[in-house]
């Protein structure tokens, strides 16, 4: 598409003017507009523009004339026609020389030829050519949604675009990963790959590209491995899901229609990101709905269900290490920088998508194969398990996940729970099940933001046995009663005072550095201890007694 000066000049209305310069070009020059300009030009020709003059002020002042001409050329017109024989007998040579120079068409047209005719005869023209431009571009935009329409992909758009504009062009995700490209030069795809954002420098926008369709006001200009090319940010929703990148030859190639086939482009590729991110939801809550099942019900692995999974990604035939992570906000967590993606709708979803990311990352780095799901605040994780042994897996696996995470999100603690393989036809059920109760185990003896596995809780899964015993339960509040009472009132923490001294065994020195305390204080606590439970600290028979009572206590908080 697109109206070049021959076309014009082929008119009935100009068949007898004559080409004074610029032959060459009469098919390369387009005609977007006409006017009728006289001295001065200043800034009112623009860019494609056929204009028409009588050369009236310039008459018998061939500097003036040649003046005029400059002035034609530096507007960027794409062709000039002088009506001779009344102001303007004959064209100057050094005129005709000028303008061959540099590329402008000179036209001689006879006096008796009026410019009103010319006009409507020209316009009548342009509007033809718009029209069918407009039409054009109505066919490409409807072949560009029929691709998205019809589940074909960014590659098949892209080739839609190439084959109706010729200009080199990819289209690249809010991640800067390329997803399809069409003769875009392999230096720039390379740093894209390389996601090597460092290397894309924006540009201050050249007044060449002052445009009047609206599409301009979005295009920024880029250099990339020291090429220059156009970015256009692809929106949905008000969110950036991309951009589509040009690189034309020249910045004439940025025509109407070229603008008018990209901002069609837009909306192609916003449509097929809201496909894509929709399936990409379903599939997510499918897996996650699927994986909470496996976790939290009797569910029997049987063959029907090892299809199910295989139709979801899934390996149930393989071992898997169960780990149970329970997320714990030490204040409203903050993302120290952003990745892709369409904007999870609160804080939460946010930071599962981050840590969702992380397993799959690690789970690929390791050669692993990953199940993730999340339930408020816990994330339960399946870990493919070897012949090497379960801690040593596990270990190996969280330190890569929290190594990123707390790099990238902070305010946070992860406090882990871990469970080997089981066998048996609830083998997910019941290693989930052992891995929760490490995890709660953990949180109580260990704190947060600890690892704590199965098969290191045998003491504490025999006490907590214990202590559904109503007389054990007794016995612990009787023994501990006096000092929760005496901690209450007083502020202080003879419990805690107790542990510290029972880890160090006796040892007076050593338990008031760890309390921070002085050697008189922490002896002033030790006979308040004696004095409330009525026991000697020296005595095996009572020390075990406060042990095993704080213990439990511990595990079960009774009151």
């Amino acid at each position: 598409m697109g109206l070049s000066v021959r076309n014009i000049v082929k008119l009935p209305i100009l068949q007898t003017s004559k080409i004074k310069s610029g032959k060459e070009m009469m098919d390369k020059k387009l005609v977007e507009w006409i006017s009728v300009i006289e001295v001065p030009v200043e800034n009112f020709v623009r860019k494609n523009e056929f204009v028409l003059s009588t050369g009236i002020g310039c008459e018998g002042d061939p500097v003036l004339l040649e003046e005029f001409v400059k002035d034609i050329i530096d507007s960027g017109a794409s062709a000039l026609a002088f009506a001779t024989g009344r102001y303007i007998y004959d064209i100057p040579d050094r005129v005709i020389q000028l303008a061959q120079d540099h590329q402008l068409i000179i036209i001689d047209v006879p006096w008796e030829v009026r410019f009103s005719d010319i006009l409507h005869n020209v316009l009548q023209e342009i509007n033809k050519d718009k029209q069918g431009e407009r039409q054009l571009a109505e066919d490409v935009r409807q072949e560009l949604i029929n691709c998205v329409l019809h589940g074909k992909g960014l590659q098949d758009i892209v080739n839609t675009l190439y084959k109706h504009i010729k200009i080199s062009i990819a289209i690249i995700d809010d991640d800067l990963l390329v997803r399809a490209n069409k003769h875009f030069p392999k230096e720039i795809l390379r740093t894209l790959y390389d996601n090597e954002s460092d290397k894309i420098q924006p540009i201050p926008q050249s007044d060449i590209l002052h445009h009047d369709h609206p599409l301009f006001n979005q295009l920024e200009e880029i250099m990339i491995e020291n090429q220059m090319c156009y970015q256009i940010p692809i929106v949905n929703n008000h969110h950036k899901q991309g951009h589509i990148l040009v690189q034309p030859k020249d910045r004439e190639k940025l025509t109407s229609f070229v603008m008018n086939v990209l901002d069609h482009a837009l909306t192609a590729c916003a449509l097929y990101f809201v496909k894509e991110n929709a399936i990409e939801m379903t599939e997510v809550r499918l897996k996650d709905n699927f994986i909470l099942n496996l976790a939290k019900k009797h569910t029997d692995v049987t063959n029907q269900l090892i299809s199910k999974a295989q139709l979801l990604g899934y390996d149930l035939t393989r071992p898997y290490i169960c780990i149970v992570g329970h997320i714990t906000h030490q204040k409203k967590y903050n993302k120290k920088k952003t990745t892709k993606d369409s904007p999870p709708t609160s804080s939460l979803q946010s930071m599962n998508y981050y840590i969702q990311k992380e397993i799959t990352s690690a789970g690929k780095l390791l050669h692993r194969r990953t199940m993730a799901s999340f339930d408020e605040n816990e994330v339960i994780i399946y870990l493919e398990a070897d012949n090497h042994p379960y801690m040593e897996t596990a270990n190996q696996f969280l330190d890569v996940i929290e190594r990123r995470l707390y790099n990238l999100l902070s305010g946070i603690d992860l406090t882990w729970g871990i469970a080997t393989h089981k066998d048996g036809h609830y083998a997910f059920y019941n290693s989930y099940e052992e891995a929760k109760t490490a995890l709660d185990i953990g949180k109580q003896q260990n704190g947060i933001g600890e690892r704590t596995f199965f098969s290191d809780t045998r003491i504490n899964r025999l006490l907590m046995a214990l202590s559904d015993k109503a007389e054990i339960a007794e016995i612990v509040r009787d023994t501990l009663q006096p000092l929760l009472d005496y901690d209450k009132k007083r502020q202080t923490d003879l419990i805690y005072t107790f542990m510290i001294y029972n880890k160090y065994k006796g040892n007076v020195s050593q338990t008031a550095r760890a309390l921070n305390l002085h050697r008189q204080s922490l002896l002033h606590r030790l006979r308040n201890i004696e004095s409330l439970t009525q026991m000697s600290l020296v005595d095996s028979d009572d020390l075990f007694l406060l042990d095993l009572s704080v213990r439990i206590w511990m595990l079960k908080k009774i009151d």
